[in-house]
């Protein structure tokens, strides 16, 4: 074998052995629309807080556990996804909700991290759709590393003629420093 030829691939191993560690990190949480059995179209403009989206410490958070990581070693995080899904009523779509954003916070910063217009025309079909909202690929490290973050929501729509119960699903890009 030619030094020629093993040199690209040693350079190629060297490269993958110095890049920053990373892993996916996920946070789930539910909420619930209350419906409106009169059938009025009643305007939805403010969609219910996520309970387990508020006050957020990823020390606590069990993918970084697995990983022995801790926020402080986070040299950039970024949404990699953020959906939404039905879990009941199983017939429910998301026929009632024209907006939704979705927005990090962490002391006075804030920022849009995903969203979705004109829900209603996509035409999700039930039983139990899922939602896959945009991500705006902002940089969320100064979030994470807070003392404490939360992720809100708005969204605008019309309430549904049952209560719906979601799930959302966060799933974040995270790279880590070495440590010295």
């Amino acid at each position: 074998m030619r030094l020629t030829s093993v040199l690209p691939v040693c350079a190629l191993l060297w490269l993958a052995a110095c890049a920053p560690p990373g892993f996916t990190a996920e946070v789930k949480g539910e909420t619930t629309v209350a419906g409106d059995p009169t059938g009025i179209s009643t305007v939805l403009d403010a969609f219910p807080a996520i309970g387990s989206f508020s006050s957020l410490d990823f020390d606590q958070n069990q993918d970084f556990k697995n990983q022995g990581v801790t926020k402080e070693q986070v040299s950039s995080a970024r949404l990699q996804s953020l959906s939404l899904k039905v879990l009941s009523p199983a017939d429910q779509d998301f026929s009632f909700l024209d907006t939704l954003e979705f927005y990090a916070k962490a002391g006075d910063q804030e920022v849009l991290v995903a969203s979705k217009r004109n829900i209603a025309s996509l035409n999700l079909k039930a039983p139990n759709p899922v939602l896959v909202l945009d991500v705006t690929g902002a940089e969320l490290q100064p979030f994470i590393t807070a003392p404490s973050m939360s992720i809100s929501v708005r969204g605008k729509g019309r309430k549904p003629s049952k209560e719906v119960r979601l799930q959302v699903d966060v799933k974040l890009d995270v790279q880590v420093r070495l440590l010295d």
